[in-house]
């Protein structure tokens, strides 16, 4: 349960380009599909995706030391409630819910709705290829999103 909680806040949240407090329809369209690195405020990191159907699948280690566990959140765990973003866990007597803030074109903060000081920092790692020996690093191509959380799963 404790796990499932660290995830979700770690997993939450996504971030066009101008800074400041982002609405469900645009966490929704820069987080589905796509793989983001995260840190907590107690130190707690990993890396994860956030699929269409609201489930979650990355990597967590707790308060950045010890063994990464590969983590799964079943489907509808994330949900829009109203301009929410929200989580349902099994075993959690409350809903909880986040504010996501935009930091850069590519990071956010997500920290759980009346406690700010519990956090976590998310970047999309740039791609990076070889074409004819040199090194470019690729942009973030839009998702075709519907109005419901779908989208094409094999996006990063």
């Amino acid at each position: 349960m404790v796990r499932g909680f660290a995830l979700t806040i770690g997993l939450l949240a996504a971030v066009p380009a101008v800074a400041g407090e982002m609405s469900a329809e645009e966490a929704r369209r820069f987080v589905i599909g796509k793989i983001f690195s995260y840190t907590c405020f107690e130190g707690t990191r990993g890396q994860g995706r956030v699929n269409a159907d609201g489930s979650v699948t990355g990597s967590i280690q707790f308060q950045g030391s010890g063994e990464v566990r590969h983590a799964h959140l079943p489907a509808n765990t994330l949900h829009v409630k109203g301009e929410s973003v929200c989580a349902s866990l099994r075993g959690l007597p409350l809903q909880p819910c986040f504010n996501l803030e935009r930091t850069s074109a590519s990071s956010f903060r997500g920290s759980v709705s009346g406690l700010g000081f519990a956090y976590c920092d998310f970047t999309r790692p740039g791609r990076t290829t070889v074409a004819h020996g040199v090194q470019r690093t690729q942009t973030a191509q839009p998702l075709g999103l519907r109005p419901t959380l779908a989208a094409d799963n094999n996006n990063n």
